[in-house]
């Protein structure tokens, strides 16, 4: 419920705009191997999950933010299910703090509410670990056979990568234990069941769109994010960006890291283990996943779950000054949160057009709550913890979410400029926008199918036949100055996509 608070009828933005229009082509044309755009299918994911998307959908009859966001959301449930149960035997409290720092990382937050594959992968992983582990410790063995369609699920929603991680992850804690049959015998089947997943992906390719279809599923699925022809950052990307990415777990799981070397290492435990376990796991990703050029913060989001167990360790240890001093700085730090947003919010309200009353008179009041709390030593750590994460999650949802919407709004503009096309039909020429960028953002927005002619360069525009709609960037339309289409006053200016974009009408000549 937290996770898909406040979602209905939101404005699809960003990213999000993609996957909702896949859903929306197999709403309109039904459920097919890949998903399409234009009508035609897109080669850089498989349908699976467009497929959660579309029957979400169903019973509202369309594609809206909140059964697109569903699949994110539940995926995000399964994660902080699966931390209680897996922490919950060593201790209740230890299991709540961990998710509570997962629940305050910035890149997760982002992540739950929206269309996030990368979520979904990260809750296909960490089940996977998590069936690992309990079938060594918790005598759940019989149900081990769930890895093999988890490592299915992981490979339809994210191609290779997504069975790579888990497989990475599980073989990490094999290798922990010196379980040398597990180890190769696990690593080995799952490399067999990748060869076979990859053969009957590029079989299906081919069966979908031919042999020109085929190649570009491998060069958007393998050599683009190898090579780095689809955006590459540096080696060390996920070690020193996740320190923003993924504040306050990464920091702090590198800390007690730290801190656990250097004290607690003669101190072997269950809890340590657990802690050796999440360590390797969560090596394994970053590593991993660094070898590809093309990097995002969100492509790592699978450590996340063994980050925030590892931060969350001091509140595990009873003895200990240095842990002892790392338990009173969160605390601390979670003690203040409201205050700190408060301040936060001052400094920005004037650029703020939503009325903020309401929430500070919240965030007084969780303020008030967690100081009230200090005095619990019980429940003080937890206390402290839930007021700070439902302080967080307040500004982000009713404060940060409006905003963005606002300024990167595309439904607005898009629905004005269809009327005008549907008025007086003729061809919509969206000029420098993108077939697969600018272009899926106002696509997303029209409620029927549409085949619209794309141009990048003003001769190509120039040789444009009226009648005609055209739809491009202020900048662009700038550009056209001293032509026979920059004389055309535009019929409608307004935002899209943080932009200012016009749409012209081309007469007949």
């Amino acid at each position: 419920m937290l996770f898909s608070a406040g979602v209905y009828q939101q404005a699809v933005i960003g990213f999000d705009s993609r996957f909702v229009l896949f859903a929306q082509e197999m709403l309109r044309h039904g459920p097919s191997v890949f998903p399409t755009t234009y009508g035609e299918p897109y080669a850089d994911y498989s349908a699976v999950s467009t497929l959660f998307i579309w029957l979400l959908s169903l019973p509202f009859g369309q594609v809206n933010s909140l059964s697109a966001w569903l699949p994110s959301a539940f995926a995000g449930a399964v994660i902080v299910t699966l931390m209680f149960r897996l922490l919950a035997p060593h201790s209740p409290r230890w299991a709540l703090l961990s998710i509570a720092l997962m629940l305050m990382t910035n890149t997760f937050i982002t992540e739950t509410r929206a269309v996030s594959l990368d979520l979904m992968l990260a809750a296909v992983a960490f089940a996977v670990f998590y069936l690992g582990y309990a079938a060594d410790h918790f005598e759940a063995r019989r149900r081990w056979w769930l890895i093999l369609p988890l490592l299915l699920l992981g490979f339809g929603i994210r191609g290779p990568i997504g069975l790579v991680i888990p497989t990475g992850m599980l073989c990490s804690y094999f290798l922990i234990n010196r379980q040398w049959q597990r180890l190769f015998g696990f690593g080995l089947s799952a490399a067999l069941l990748l060869t076979v997943c990859v053969g009957a992906l590029l079989w299906l390719a081919d069966t979908s769109g031919g042999p020109a279809f085929m190649h570009d599923v491998v060069r958007m699925q393998f050599m683009g994010r190898m090579d780095g022809s689809e955006g590459a950052s540096g080696s060390l990307y996920y070690f020193t960006g996740s320190l923003g990415n993924y504040a306050l777990a990464y920091p702090l799981a590198l800390l007690v890291l730290v801190v656990v070397w250097l004290t607690d290492a003669r101190q072997p435990g269950p809890a340590l283990r657990l802690v050796h376990y999440c360590t390797a796991a969560a090596l394994i990703v970053m590593v991993g996943l660094s070898i590809p050029q093309a990097k995002k913060a969100r492509y790592v989001l699978p450590m996340l779950p063994m980050l925030a167990i590892i931060a969350a360790y001091p509140f595990q240890v009873a003895q200990g000054r240095v842990f002892a001093w790392l338990r009173g700085g969160m605390q601390g730090l979670w003690l203040v949160m409201p205050a700190v947003l408060v301040v936060g919010l001052l400094i920005v309200q004037r650029q703020l057009t939503e009325p903020l009353t309401s929430i500070f008179i919240i965030l007084g009041t969780l303020q008030a709550i967690a100081f009230a709390l200090l005095f619990k030593s019980q429940w003080r750590a937890q206390a402290l913890a839930i007021c700070a994460v439902l302080a967080l999650w307040l500004v982000y949802i009713l404060v940060f979410e409006p905003v963005e919407r606002r300024l990167y709004d595309t439904r607005t503009f898009s629905r004005e400029a269809f009327a005008f096309v549907q008025k007086d039909p003729a061809p919509l020429v969206l000029h420098g926008m993108g077939k697969d960028a600018k272009a899926i953002k106002f696509m997303v927005n029209i409620r029927q199918d549409l085949q619209p002619v794309f141009t990048e360069s003003i001769q190509t525009l120039e040789s444009v036949a009226g009648p005609a709609w055209l739809m491009m960037d202020q900048s662009d339309y700038n550009a056209l100055h001293g032509t026979v289409l920059g004389s055309l006053p535009p019929v409608l200016s307004g935002r899209f996509d943080k932009n200012d974009f016009v749409l012209i009408h081309l007469q007949k000549p």
